[in-house]
């Protein structure tokens, strides 16, 4: 149905409809929920498109030009969750509600609210506990690129500016990970909107320009922030981090409709401040999500993180690894402290009774707070004391400059707000405030009055009538109530002369009178208006409430830091000590010793003892080629040490007995892939593309995890783009680098330096392959390829003809490496006449025969027998 013909017929429409067209005409491409009594409704091409994303019913209303109207609807109490599915999908609602009184005569008064999108969500029905909301803005201009970040849940801001490069932007979107990212339409050329959406799937929001306006940022900022100058955060020489965090505040504000006064400072931040992970090595290591459905990540491993922002802060520390070995050895410290008494388990038991604080201080600033949110706040506020209590035997041992006593002293003193909520607040409110019942009892007067009319009206009217009766004498009055009449005193028609003067007479039927006094007249007004009243009294109140909590908010908001932040270290020590886990140390110098290092997934999900492996790489050792057959050990031990080091550089106790790590700039991994085909990319092609990105990026300071390649095309091929890539990494980028392989003759390159050969080791008993998994120094003897065909249930029938074609290739191989090695010294000799005129001249006892008949030609590699060739060539030449 075409919008623009509606729009250009509104008058044509009822004047309900034509409000929302009016409404609807300023949100062209988002979905509108439209409050009609008890439901949302959504019409046209929305309803459409509502009803196919949500599976619910299409219906009609009314017609306009002849056709009929679409529409679809979801309950208003039902509402969060056909939202999250919305946004799930990547849809932006706009909330219209209704906030004028129903009369019956006009349309009742709409206005939008909110407008939810991808990357402002801030309720608990759209976000699940660890999850974050990250809204990004981008600003490039000629070779430069400012970012900016905004979490409003958490009330998290933070910029940073740097030079623009095309591959640079793919780890920073990692790093971030937004769930929405806003772009200046005017000057992001589509080149880089293409590039941004083959790296990360998320919106990508068009902004008007005057959002990103340079000239406009400062103001902004400034305004958010109440200061007259941004050189206390450090941008004032960034404006382009500027122009990105000013759209920021712009966008949020547009759709919260309300100011944000949790969103107090901002954090200027460099890439070169975290350990860069790009998105193949999340993927790999499995940080976050496992790469199989049923598979363990890390994070889901070690989160035993008792608040939910202690969660979504470990989630981003393993996103975000640090290189800031202070902040790290400060981490460390507190959790060898927490380790020495058994401290961290008091101080969990304490952290698991306080709910998510930081979204409930979101919700508070942004007007969304629920009654719940508040009794979350009040419970929180109740743990401090005991928090600090189980900290008190920790901080006799720390220094006063240890960050235990810092985030102690940060939890603040909250016991004058604990006393306020309580003191407001019942003590299971309903869920909505709506629904009334929320203000305790005895808090306010005025509307303990009015609940009192609301609730004890009968008792108040059979009170009355026993007075009237007293005063009047007569006892057969009564005082009733209909909705036409309200309440009245009736009398019945041979009573009517005796009625007192102030008696008003009110209706008169056939056989009575009724009266209206001005007591019962005011006590009408009360009764009739004191449920709406009462209601209304207790919005009022609750408004007081976060008004008073948004003038706290900033020592509110240090208060949950330095509840995540504990809850963090607390669980980096009960890691450590369920896991034995010991401190790891960092060096100066580049390289990675681990002795006896185990990989914390694997190791929890194995039914038998772990082999635990020592990994030793430094400037003179800078490549371990590790050989040895499929499932023994190969792709653990390497994801084990990129772990292993991941872990340290997040501040935590880490699987091994010992780690010392030097810097580490940046971790690649290319290991396993398949098909892209939904980019036309082979198995080869994937794995080539990683390859080329490692080998493009990597520096002497990163730590680099490849495994077989070269695998997806021909043996001669991939031998030889395997073989110039570790020349590569060793000779030119100078890395620390494990590479796996199943190429032996890559085991000849340990004679260069700073290239050493490992092995998993494995064993044969009786025709069965017993893996080791133990990494040893030097070449593996064999793949057992076909002990691990048979280990995964092949058909004997079929490992039998394997054998045999197994033993006519090797010796169809000897042949033709004899055959090779024959030509070769042929096509050597066959230029140089005073060569061939020395060999006619060799005796029997010649050193080149003698040579000759010591030489295995059978035991020989391709290049062991090209060697053999250019000795044979020097002794002819001296002779």
């Amino acid at each position: 149905m075409n919008m623009t013909e509606i729009m250009a017929n509104i008058s044509n429409h009822t004047p309900m409809m034509q409000q929302y067209l009016k409404v609807k005409a300023e949100y062209p491409h988002s979905l509108m929920f439209y409050r009609m009594g008890d439901f949302y409704e959504l019409f046209f091409d929305d309803a459409q498109k509502a009803a196919k994303l949500l599976g619910i019913t299409l219906t009609h209303r009314g017609k306009t030009n002849g056709n009929p109207i679409p529409m679809a609807g979801v309950p208003f109490h039902a509402a969060e969750g056909y939202l999250a599915r919305l946004v799930k999908k990547g849809e932006t609602v706009v909330i219209c509600e209704q906030v004028g009184e129903v009369t019956g005569k006009a349309p009742v008064e709409r206005a939008v609210v909110r407008i939810i999108t991808p990357g402002t969500l801030t309720d608990d029905a759209l976000l699940t506990a660890h999850q974050t909301s990250n809204l990004l803005a981008l600003c490039i201009q000629q070779n430069q690129m400012g970012i900016a970040l905004l979490d409003l849940s958490a009330g998290i801001f933070k910029v940073q500016q740097q030079v623009y490069k095309p591959e640079h932007l793919p780890l920073e979107l990692a790093r971030l990970m937004p769930s929405e990212i806003l772009i200046d339409e005017d000057l992001v050329d589509t080149h880089i909107i293409e590039a941004i959406k083959k790296q990360i799937e998320c919106p990508i929001t068009k902004r008007p320009n005057v959002d990103f306006n340079i000239n406009n940022a400062q103001k902004t900022l400034c305004d958010q922030f109440a200061v007259s100058t941004l050189s206390g955060f450090g941008i004032d020489h960034l404006p382009l981090a500027k122009a990105a965090a000013a759209s920021l505040i712009h966008y949020a504000k547009e759709t919260q409709k309300t100011a944000l006064p949790h969103i107090r400072s901002l954090k200027l931040e460099q890439s070169s401040d975290f350990i860069a992970l790009d998105p193949v090595t999340r993927r790999n290591l499995e940080i976050i999500e496992p790469l199989f459905e049923h598979g363990t990540s890390l994070f889901s491993l070690i989160n035993d993180t008792q608040t939910a922002m202690g969660g979504r802060l470990l989630s981003r520390t393993l996103m975000q690894p640090l290189r800031d070995t202070a902040i790290l050895d400060a981490r460390l410290d507190a959790i060898d402290i927490l380790l020495k008494g058994y401290h961290e388990a008091p101080v969990r038991l304490v952290l698991k009774e306080i709910g998510d604080i930081e979204r409930v201080l979101s919700r508070v600033a942004l007007g969304s707070a629920r009654p719940r949110n508040l009794v979350q706040l009040r419970q929180a506020c109740a743990q401090i004391p005991f928090l600090r209590h189980a900290l008190q035997p920790i901080l006799k041992q720390a220094k006063s400059t240890d960050l235990l006593q810092q985030l102690n002293q940060e939890l603040g003193n909250f016991n004058g707000l604990h006393a306020r909520l309580m003191s407001a607040i019942v003590e299971n409110p309903p869920v909505l405030l709506r629904d009334g019942n929320v203000i305790a009892e005895g808090f306010d007067s005025e509307l303990d009055e009015l609940r009192k009319i609301r609730d004890h009206a009968g008792q108040f009217l059979i009170d009355l009538e026993i007075q009237e009766r007293e005063n009047t004498g007569i006892n057969t009055l009564k005082i009733g109530y209909n909705r036409v009449s309200g309440y009245y005193i009736e009398l019945t028609r041979a009573q009517a002369e005796q009625a007192p003067e102030h008696y008003i007479r009110r209706q008169t039927l056939k056989n009575a009178e009724r009266y209206i006094t001005p007591e019962l007249k005011a006590f009408e007004d009360k009764v009739l208006s004191s449920e709406s009243r009462a209601l209304a009294r207790e919005k009022m109140l609750f408004e007081m409430l976060l008004e008073e909590l948004r003038a706290d908010i900033a020592n509110l908001q240090m208060m949950s830091s330095a509840i995540a932040q504990i809850d963090l270290v607390a669980n980096f020590a009960h890691q450590a000590r369920l896991n034995n886990w010991n401190r790891p140390e960092y060096s100066p110098e580049i390289g990675v010793n681990i002795i006896g290092g185990r990989h914390p997934v694997v190791e929890s999900l194995s039914k038998t003892p772990f082999t635990p492996n020592d990994t030793q790489l430094d400037f003179n050792h800078r490549m371990a080629i590790i050989t040895g057959p499929n499932m023994g050990g190969k792709s653990t031990f390497m994801r084990q040490t990129a772990l292993i080091s991941l872990l340290a550089y997040c501040g935590s106790f880490v699987p091994a007995k010992s780690a010392q790590l030097g810097p580490i700039d940046r971790i690649f991994t290319r290991i396993g892939s398949a098909d892209d085909l939904s980019s036309g990319k082979s198995t080869f092609m994937v794995e080539m593309t990683e390859t080329s990105q490692i080998l493009h990026h990597a520096t002497n300071q990163s730590l680099v995890l490849m495994d077989e390649v070269g695998r997806g095309t021909s043996t001669y091929d991939g031998l030889s783009l395997a073989w110039a890539c570790v020349l590569d990494l060793t000779k030119r980028i100078k890395c620390l680098c494990l590479f796996a392989t199943h190429y032996f003759e890559l085991t000849e390159l340990a004679k260069e330096n700073a290239i050493d050969n490992y092995h998993v080791t494995a064993k044969e008993l009786n025709g069965n392959l017993i893996l080791l998994h133990k990494v040893q120094k030097g070449p593996a003897s064999q793949s057992h390829g076909l002990q691990v065909a048979k280990l995964a249930g092949i058909p004997e029938s079929v490992i039998k003809e394997a054998q045999k074609r197994l033993k006519t290739l090797e010796k169809q191989q000897h042949q033709q490496i004899n055959h090779t090695v024959q030509n070769d010294l042929f096509t050597d000799i066959h230029g140089e006449p005073e060569v061939i005129e020395k060999i006619i001249e060799i005796e029997k006892s010649s050193p080149v025969l003698e040579a000759l008949a010591h030489i295995e030609v059978d035991d020989l590699t391709p290049r062991e027998a090209l060697a053999q060739l250019y000795q044979l060539k020097d002794l002819l030449k001296s002779q």
